[in-house]
């Protein structure tokens, strides 16, 4: 008896220094093993900050400044919005949609840019409802957005979707001779600062916004929000940054040039995507390979240009190519430009959610991809901050 005893005491005692705060690498002890089940016991948690304090980032500035490098280093700077613009739309272009609950329109925008015509077609998907809806401008992949939005679903939670094919603004590749490119380049070549593919498709989500504005008796501009996933998520970034009227923004995915920190990041890096997608960027971008860590910048000056509106940025645990870690350092670098910044000081375990501050944060299980469980919770986190306030 006296041996049991004698187990039981050292076992306590071994499981009492297991619970303990390591002085030198701190950690706090909370939350489950597995969020999604409680009962499951606590766990150490690592602290945000101190890995924040090693990657010592440059300190914030004015929202101007930060645009101004983040317009003449990474993306170039967004056109300028176009004249002589005008909607045709095509009413009802598929009848009793989702069960006769909402309107699926097609859009197609002409305009002048840079002295020649431009047009891209678009779609909007609206419940039937009599009163004004919050709605996301979503930068998609494809013309039939199935794949990517769940959008019954988003119908049923009362948001429409308005969402256009990136490549009908610009395409995905070096070709600076077709869509919007051959308007701002008449010879195919362009300055060092000038633009690559990612201003040009937040262009496009303006353009989309700008008609989202013309039927504002449906939509409710004071939750306009627009998303993407991974290339169209550093798109979505960039036009919330630049477009003020987009109140809410969301990233999924987005990665390296995206919502992920660039020094001591994992997966990929700034020389990788500059040499595969040089054309998502303006050609000054590409100096900063393997200079990450004394770029006079990084990505959170990117989240923190979007204060003081609302920014959720969306990570899935595998992605280890975007980096999880660096996506929700970011957020906390980004904090003190908000008025209610990142409310979160721990490493965040998949199927966390933090969304009580300006800048929210999810991770989720599961690989790169833009998925049902992610609009939930970027509906879920559009719905908090829209109750805070009415």
């Amino acid at each position: 008896m006296k041996r049991i005893i004698s187990l039981l005491l050292v076992l306590v005692t071994v499981l009492s220094l297991c619970a303990c705060k390591d002085p030198v690498n701190p950690t706090v002890t909370t939350g489950p093993t597995d969020p999604t089940d409680p009962t499951q016991p606590t766990v150490q948690r690592q602290l945000l900050q101190p890995l924040l304090d090693k990657r010592n980032r440059p300190a914030l500035k004015s929202r101007d400044e930060m645009l101004e490098t983040l317009a003449n280093e990474v993306y170039g700077a967004i056109p300028a919005a176009p004249t002589d613009t005008k909607f045709t739309v095509k009413k009802n272009v598929v009848s009793n949609y989702a069960a006769g609950k909402a309107n699926m329109d097609e859009i197609t925008m002409e305009c002048t840019v840079n002295g020649k015509p431009f047009s891209f077609t678009f779609r909007a998907v609206i419940p039937k409802s009599t009163e004004k809806v919050p709605f996301f401008v979503f930068i998609g992949f494809a013309s039939n957005e199935s794949r990517f939005a769940p959008i019954e679903e988003i119908i049923d939670n009362g948001y429409a979707l308005l969402y256009f094919h990136y490549e009908y603004v610009a395409t995905d590749d070096n070709d600076f001779t077709t869509g919007l490119a051959a308007n701002l380049y008449p010879d195919g070549t362009r300055g060092d600062s000038d633009p690559g593919k990612i201003s040009m498709w937040a262009w496009g989500a303006s353009r989309v916004l700008d008609y989202a504005e013309t039927i504002s008796d449906k939509l409710d501009m004071s939750r306009a929000v627009v998303c993407g996933h991974s290339r169209t998520g550093k798109a979505a970034l960039w036009a919330g940054a630049n477009d003020t009227r987009f109140q809410y923004v969301y990233s999924n995915n987005s990665g390296c040039s995206g919502a992920a920190l660039s020094y001591l990041k994992t997966g990929e890096e700034i020389a990788r995507i500059t040499n595969v997608f040089p054309y998502w960027f303006c050609k000054n971008y590409q100096k900063y390979a393997y200079k990450e860590k004394t770029m006079p910048f990084d990505q959170h000056w990117l989240l923190a240009s979007i204060a003081p509106r609302k920014v959720l940025v969306g990570s899935a645990a595998n992605d280890s190519n975007a980096d999880p870690l660096a996506e929700q350092l970011a957020c906390l670098a980004a904090s003190p430009a908000f008025p209610n910044g990142f409310v979160c000081d721990v490493v965040a375990q998949a199927g966390e959610e933090y969304y009580e501050g300006d800048i929210g944060y999810h991770l989720r299980a599961g690989e790169h991809y833009f998925s049902r469980e992610d609009w939930q919770k970027l509906i879920k986190f559009v719905n908090y901050h829209s109750s805070k306030t009415n």
